[in-house]
């Protein structure tokens, strides 16, 4: 199997931050190893590599998730991996959502889109699921579709006829694997401007 985003063996573990979260960074996927790498896990990559560029491991349990806290320049932002599955994710973004008190402007959402190519990105402020379910959920569980977004292109379908859950369960093959790296390399980026407020700036630099 090629391995799309190696892991590190070690990290510089970033201090611990302590205070109430202003920001919630969500990357979307389904938990289990057997889920891991494939098309509908680009947003577990996104957080993989914001914990990464951040130092900080995603380890903490709470609100169904892997959770942690780090400082994203002054702003305190809370880093969420649902462990609900993808067509529940609303049930673990809202718990944290309420449990801190932040709107949904506050809450940046990272996912997986089969209508963007592989390793593109389209950053949005709100909008409609766009068919994806785990969207779907924190939508429909929040009664708001005000949520900024990073979406991970992901390729479509190779024909009209295939199965789309046997898609997005797909893994990236050999020649795709380069594009995706970069892509949630840049999505992580991204999502450090959004944090800060600097939404704009990240739209222009990095959604292409």
């Amino acid at each position: 199997m090629y391995d799309i985003f190696e892991k590190l063996k070690s990290l510089n573990t970033a201090p611990t931050v302590t205070g109430t979260p202003e920001f919630l960074v969500v990357g979307l996927g389904n938990p289990e190893p057997k889920y891991d790498t494939t098309r509908h896990n680009a947003g577990f990559m996104v957080m993989e590599a914001l914990g990464e560029k951040l130092g900080a491991e995603i380890t903490r349990v709470k609100f169904k998730s892997y959770c942690t806290t780090v400082s994203i320049g002054d702003v305190r932002v809370l880093l969420l991996m649902p462990q609900t599955f993808m067509n529940l994710s609303g049930e673990a973004v809202c718990e944290a959502m309420r449990f801190y008190k932040l709107p949904p402007e506050k809450c940046l959402i990272c996912v997986d889109d089969i209508s963007l190519p592989v390793g593109t990105i389209r950053i949005r402020r709100k909008g409609s699921d766009a068919g994806q379910r785990g969207m779907r959920s924190i939508i429909t569980l929040s009664g708001s579709d005000q949520f900024p977004r990073i979406k991970v292109g992901v390729g479509d379908k190779p024909h009209p006829d295939y199965d789309l859950a046997a898609w997005v369960l797909s893994r990236f093959t050999r020649e795709e694997a380069p594009a995706m790296v970069d892509a949630v390399r840049r999505a992580a980026d991204a999502a450090c401007l959004i944090a800060q407020g600097q939404i704009d700036q990240a739209m222009n630099q990095y959604s292409k």
